[in-house]
């Protein structure tokens, strides 16, 4: 109960829409957020692997505050994130679809 509770305050926080203009890569966060949620409820993701995609989405969000920080994102910082993001978004199909679930108690 307490990890769902977690992974859904951390991922809540995360949420919160960032100031410069990246709207893109926003909508983009915000869906994977989703995906690793619906994995968590449908148990397709373990403990360990919500724990990995969600530090990466932390990763991701960080790197895109850093990038926003001057208050212009450049065409390089911009190509940058999106490969982080797509990166992620690999990595979330790749945890869903392998052969390991989280057990139903």
């Amino acid at each position: 109960m307490f990890s769902k509770l977690a992974v859904a305050a951390i991922l809540a926080a995360l949420s919160l829409p960032a100031m410069a203009g990246t709207p893109g890569l926003d909508a983009r966060e915000q869906n994977q957020r989703e995906r690793i949620a619906q994995g968590v409820r449908s148990g397709e993701l373990t403990r360990p692997e919500t724990r990995r995609l969600v530090r990466g989405e932390i990763r991701l969000h960080r790197h895109e505050r850093i990038a926003k920080s001057d208050g212009i994102v450049t065409g390089a910082e911009r190509m940058r994130l999106q490969r982080n993001a797509n990166r992620m978004s690999k990595r979330i199909y790749v945890q869903k679809h392998d052969a390991q679930s989280r057990p139903r108690s």
